[in-house]
């Protein structure tokens, strides 16, 4: 998997969380929206009604674009939920 990551930030511990089905590193202190982005995720929904592709819109928790669901619980906004260690996230692709 891609991590696009900027090298030289300091971060907290690395940990493992699992997108679709894969394994997908991530850090402590970062969101599952940081996370995604790092690693290549540009998709994380479709509209219902027209199917067209929804991801990061304005990263603070106002648009709605990058509803996912996180451990079975659907409609989570991925800008504004912190990642966790084992926690399993669905995205459309």
């Amino acid at each position: 998997m891609v991590d696009l990551r900027i090298a030289s930030v300091s971060r907290g511990a690395k940990i493992t969380i699992v997108v679709n089905g894969q394994a997908c590193s991530a850090f402590e202190g970062e969101t599952v929206h940081a996370a995604l982005l790092a690693g290549g995720y540009r998709v994380l929904r479709k509209t219902v009604k027209t199917g067209q592709p929804r991801g990061i819109f304005c990263g603070m928790g106002v648009c709605y674009d990058c509803l996912v669901t996180i451990d079975g619980v659907t409609n989570q906004r991925a800008c504004m939920t912190m990642v966790k260690g084992g926690m399993e996230i669905r995205v459309d692709e």
